[in-house]
């Protein structure tokens, strides 16, 4: 198991990728949407600096607000913050990058998710390869496909009766029938983006597929 003292420093790393893919998009690339649902590429640069301005004291009073709805709690910060302009979001992800952030119920793990899937969020639908590194995927399949794995991240059964295998690189787990692809796209299904099934194949494709498409 990788130490939370390597996950920060992987945390960094990929902030700051994300911080120079972000710096390279025009305004339209601003809009364009993402893999997450009703959120922009704003929006989603946004929700990374979340960590910044948002501590759990003020994150739990305004989940009241909604009911203990985790998921619009997330969404009223990503949209209060996405008023701030491009270049200082760029700018507060360069100057956080180093935060170690440890939240509760999911430690370091969860930060370094969404580093690692949320730059893929935003670079698939906009064509562009910027990516982590391959031990980056690996370490995040190891954790999604473990008891230990965070239900926001990866809700129990999602990868149950499945045998995943990485076909770039040296990785494999589970029992039953096999799904198969680039590593990559075997953590973002695991982590419930649909847009990955695509680049999948094998017996338990369907299985999986119907998972993700049944939420």
């Amino acid at each position: 198991m990788t130490s939370d003292q390597e996950i920060y420093l992987w945390t960094t790393r990929n902030r700051l990728t994300i911080a120079d893919l972000l710096a390279s998009l025009d305004g339209a690339g601003w809009d364009a949407p993402t893999l997450c649902s009703g959120w922009t590429v704003r929006h989603l640069a946004a929700h990374l600096t979340q960590h910044v301005f948002v501590g759990f004291g003020r994150f739990f009073l305004t989940a009241l607000r909604y009911r203990g709805d985790t998921d619009r709690t997330v969404d009223h910060f990503a949209r209060r913050l996405a008023r701030k302009p491009p270049a200082q979001l760029v700018a507060l992800l360069r100057e956080h990058a180093s935060d170690r952030v440890n939240p509760a119920r999911v430690g370091p793990f969860g930060p370094f998710a969404e580093t690692c899937v949320h730059l893929r969020d935003m670079a698939r639908p906009l064509g562009l390869t910027a990516d982590v590194p391959v031990e980056h995927w690996r370490a995040l399949l190891d954790y999604l496909a473990s008891p230990a794995a965070a239900p926001a991240l990866a809700p129990a059964g999602r990868l149950s009766g499945l045998t995943l295998t990485a076909t770039d690189t040296d990785w494999t787990t589970g029992h039953g029938p096999e799904v198969h692809g680039p590593v990559e796209a075997l953590a973002m299904a695991a982590a419930g983006r649909s847009a990955a099934i695509a680049d999948l194949r094998g017996p338990g494709l369907p299985v999986l597929a119907g998972r993700l498409t049944s939420r």
